[in-house]
């Protein structure tokens, strides 16, 4: 008697091999290796098939900050819609709330998606903060609007300065400005053939609204909402992280890590930021 071979409905886990006895190759390897890593670890007393799952939890809400839902850390996990979906809601249906633990192969891949404007789905409503002040820096340096629409392929200049303008932006509208800043900030608009009435008509326009050329942006804060331009002042590092950390914690309700994340520097980083400047600590 033949025994029928069900077709695996993804191939991203052990169940197509384990349940569906799939066959292909690197399926098979993915297998293996994993009971390889398993009998290896049981010899050593060190198996621990499942984990705490509050803290993957947490990271999977901390990404949805940045513009990257839990379906899109499901795509960039290569796990299932279904594990990440039970980690943060459970099973309603069932009467069973949010899972307590996850299989620690699974907490590993899902904490490994960082925070990255990179990861969001491009239509993905991010902070507009970075994209404004990079646009509004570029034009402070002389680039006229309607030439960072061409840039952009954008043909109406009137969208670019609606972009100067938004708290909120698409993912893919940061991304390319982003791109274009990285492209620009220390490019002389003339260069380009800008001419020279232009590129005055540009500054005049950014010294009329306060925007700051990218001098006065550090590339580690240009992102942070609460982070303001260096006009000269002589404010150290420290004590700009540490303002900068407390107004996120307390205003938004960000954890230490999360916060670390937001600026772009390690926890152990703004640890001692915290520990160096107790005295900035919000009013």
């Amino acid at each position: 008697m033949t025994r029928t071979t069900r077709e695996a409905p993804h191939h991203r886990n052990l169940t197509c091999v384990k349940e569906y006895r799939c066959r292909r190759p690197d399926c098979l390897k993915r297998s293996a290796d994993y009971d390889r890593t398993r009998n290896r670890l049981v010899a050593y007393g060190r198996w621990q098939p499942f984990t705490d799952a509050e803290p993957v939890r947490q990271h999977i809400r901390m990404l949805s900050t940045y513009g990257i839902g839990w379906q899109r850390v499901c795509r960039l996990a290569e796990v299932a819609n279904g594990c990440i979906s039970r980690i943060l809601y459970g099973a309603p249906h069932e009467g069973r709330g949010p899972t307590k633990r996850v299989r620690t192969t699974t907490a590993d891949k899902i904490l490994a998606v960082k925070p990255s404007l990179d990861h969001a789905a491009p239509s993905a409503r991010v902070d507009g903060t970075g994209t404004r002040r990079r646009l509004q820096a570029l034009v402070a340096n002389g680039w006229p609007q309607m030439r960072l629409g061409h840039e952009m392929g954008i043909r109406h200049h009137r969208i670019i300065w609606d972009h100067v303008r938004q708290d909120v932006v698409s993912a893919d509208t940061a991304r390319r400005v982003r791109d274009l800043y990285e492209q620009l900030w220390n490019v002389d608009p003339a260069s380009r053939g800008i001419a020279p009435r232009h590129i005055n008509r540009a500054k005049e326009i950014a010294v009329a609204n306060g925007w700051v050329p990218p001098a006065a942006w550090d590339d580690d804060y240009i992102d942070s909402p609460a982070a303001t331009p260096d006009l000269g002042d002589d404010v150290d590092r420290y004590t700009a992280i540490a303002v900068d950390a407390r107004w996120l914690m307390g205003e938004h309700g960000y954890t230490r890590a999360q916060a670390a994340h937001r600026l772009g520097i390690t926890k152990t980083h703004l640890e001692r930021a915290l520990y160096a400047r107790p005295e900035e600590a919000a009013a």
